[in-house]
């Protein structure tokens, strides 16, 4: 991996300088575990003017994984995605390699809309990209929103 791609800790103040990048941001929530700091929620627009949206999750550490954590985290972004912006979808990309993710999506009712082929390569190794999505229609019949 190139250092550039490394992930480094930074001093308070250094994140300062670029945290309003994401502080106070309506895209861009934190997720807490009993009062600690356990990951990330956020979406972006591939293309806003088609009002084509993609979500993303972090969980920081490997013991908050195979919690089911994920899955209630997105399952409540969804609805919060639904209830607050004018979408008829949100979309979910990963890569074949994170099964854990795919699970995830499948569970919420996602459906695998596209699968590029050998575009990660991590490792030394080749993954397919993964793209998965639910359309308002879909996340309201299953009950849930």
């Amino acid at each position: 991996m190139p250092k550039s791609l490394k992930h480094k800790s930074m001093s308070y103040e250094q994140f300062i300088a670029i945290g309003t990048n994401w502080v106070g941001k309506e895209s861009f929530w934190v997720i807490t575990v009993d009062e600690n700091i356990s990951g990330i929620v956020s979406y972006y627009f591939e293309d806003e003017q088609n009002k084509w949206l993609e979500m993303g999750i972090v969980l920081h550490e490997a013991h908050n994984w195979n919690m089911g954590l994920g899955t209630r985290v997105l399952n409540l972004w969804i609805n919060h995605i639904f209830k607050n912006l004018p979408l008829v979808r949100v979309g979910l990309t990963t890569w074949s390699g994170n099964e854990r993710m795919i699970r995830v999506g499948e569970k919420l009712g996602m459906q695998m809309e596209a699968r590029i082929r050998k575009v990660r390569y991590y490792q030394g190794e080749y993954y397919d990209s993964i793209r998965m999505g639910i359309l308002r229609e879909e996340w309201e019949a299953l009950g849930i929103f």
